[in-house]
């Protein structure tokens, strides 16, 4: 990209990716919250497979850190009618969760009687 000093380049590559970022939008493929992206190719997974191509587009597996987070996983889970992975796992202690990373989670809206450790928390 050549930038022109009038910022035409930087206006028109702006442009282009609201765009882009509309017809996601419409396709149900992205969402957003609180400044970030969520985003999904609505296509099943596992695990491992869904971490890898996180990385692969330059972002990580979501994580709601906030109310307003989960929704955003939340809307996906009910466009799709499917689970979504979250980027924690159980930790050594039966019943409790942490970040991928081995911090521990900042947020959680666990279902009554979750999380149970039987992998549909």
């Amino acid at each position: 990209l050549t930038v022109r000093g009038d910022g035409g380049d930087i206006h028109q590559l702006e442009h282009r990716i609201s765009r882009l970022e509309g017809v996601l939008r419409l396709s149900k493929m992205i969402t957003e919250s609180g400044g970030k992206i969520f985003a999904t190719n609505g296509k099943k997974a596992d695990f491992d497979a869904t971490v890898e191509k996180c990385k692969e587009a330059g972002g990580a597996i979501a994580t709601p850190r906030n109310s307003g987070e989960n929704d955003a996983i939340l809307y996906f889970v009910k466009y799709f009618n499917s689970y979504a992975y979250l980027g924690i796992k159980q930790s050594l202690i039966p019943g409790k969760f942490q970040l991928l990373n081995g911090a521990q989670l900042s947020y959680t809206n666990w279902y009554p009687n979750e999380p149970s450790g039987r992998g549909e928390e």
